[in-house]
């Protein structure tokens, strides 16, 4: 059988980068650039350019570096200029800045002229970024003003005509499913809000779950029962907290089961609540597949805020739904493991059991 390219390396330490490279993988984009000495041009690994053969094949850690071996930069992908999707991160970024800063929520056709897009491609780009819509995206950063000054406002009604609200009722709609609870319970610390918790022994240490009405809104690890029943109190002060019944139970058996086996799935309603930023974090956390890592970095283009990854870093350090919302698969972009709310021996633990740490292998926890 003859051999295909792809079934040889250039050089053993290369193969990860040949791989990107066959894959034409626009996630490689920006880590390193390959050169072909037949051509003399270098390219970004996505380039659609014809496969060259390995043999040919020499990769450089930045165009400047391949530019120095006498290599000259591919007039298709032109990888010594902003990427199409770096152009397209930085235009979803601008515009999120926009929405931020407005009093009132901009319009599709504004957002798009001042970053230079039509109004239908703009829509599609900000869409792929960040998983919602503009409109979407401005109507939650509203609701988050709106939920912060819910703490320090005289009333209810205050906090949502400062937030930039024309009238109540568009807070009140669906800010329930937003805060977990009514706006009024909220601003008293949760008030009024029945919470159902249980801990449980698992494979790493102690698990903590806590469940609203509308689903599972706590999964916390630990080895001290009592510190995680404090971790919850704290978050919300006045609530009531109820042990569970024996139903609640059947959940707990069911987080505590996947826990130990992330690969499965959690097929149990979540109450994820957040601010809008970490919605997107936590989205684009949720939509790595087990047995696969991604960088702080990685995440932050991911959402359309390239610049925003130690943003990314605390939402993943907000996150109290533990393996329900992944952070333990986020990893540094040298590859070694970064702080972990409940430790980097359990993060080092989750990503074996999930296979994304090959057999004898183990990341370095460099925090």
């Amino acid at each position: 059988m003859r051999s295909t390219a792809i079934d040889i390396l250039p050089r053993p330490g290369d193969d990860a980068r040949w791989t990107a490279l066959a894959a034409r993988d626009p996630l490689a984009d920006g880590r390193f650039v390959y050169a072909v000495r037949t051509t003399g041009v270098y390219c970004r690994p996505s380039c659609a350019a014809r496969r060259p053969k390995p043999e040919n094949v020499t990769f450089h850690a930045t165009c400047a570096e391949a530019e120095a071996a006498g290599f000259r930069p591919c007039l298709r992908c032109r990888p010594n200029a902003p990427s199409r999707t770096e152009r397209h991160a930085e235009a979803v970024a601008r515009a999120c800045r926009l929405i931020e800063a407005a009093e009132t929520p901009p319009s599709l056709y504004a957002l798009a002229q001042a970053v230079g897009l039509s109004p239908f491609h703009f829509h599609r780009v900000f869409r792929e970024a960040t998983g919602i819509t503009p409109k979407a995206y401005a109507t939650a950063r509203r609701a988050d003003r709106a939920a912060a000054g819910l703490q320090e406002a005289a009333s209810v009604t205050e906090a949502i005509y400062a937030a930039g609200y024309a009238a109540p009722s568009r807070f009140y709609a669906g800010a329930a499913e937003r805060l977990g609870m009514s706006p009024s319970a909220y601003r008293k610390g949760g008030i009024g809000a029945r919470i159902r918790f249980a801990v449980a022994p698992c494979a790493l240490g102690t698990v903590l779950v806590a469940a609203t009405e509308r689903g599972v809104c706590a999964i916390l690890l630990g080895d001290n029962p009592e510190a995680l029943a404090r971790d919850l109190r704290d978050r919300f002060p006045r609530a009531e907290l109820i042990g569970g019944d024996a139903g609640f139970e059947a959940w707990v058996a069911r987080v505590v089961s996947f826990v130990e086996a992330p690969g499965r799935g959690l097929d149990l309603p979540l109450d994820i609540g957040g601010t809008a930023f970490q919605q997107r974090v936590w989205t684009a956390l949720r939509a790595i597949p087990p047995g696969r890592t991604a960088t702080y970095a990685e995440i932050a283009r991911a959402i359309g805020e390239p610049a925003a990854v130690r943003a990314v870093a605390m939402a993943c350090g907000a996150n109290r739904l533990a393996v329900a919302i992944p952070c333990h698969r986020v990893v540094r972009s040298d590859g070694s493991l970064s702080g972990y709310r409940w430790g980097v021996e359990r993060k080092r633990d989750l990503l074996a059991r999930e296979g994304a740490l090959p057999p004898g292998r183990s990341l370095t926890a460099s925090d």
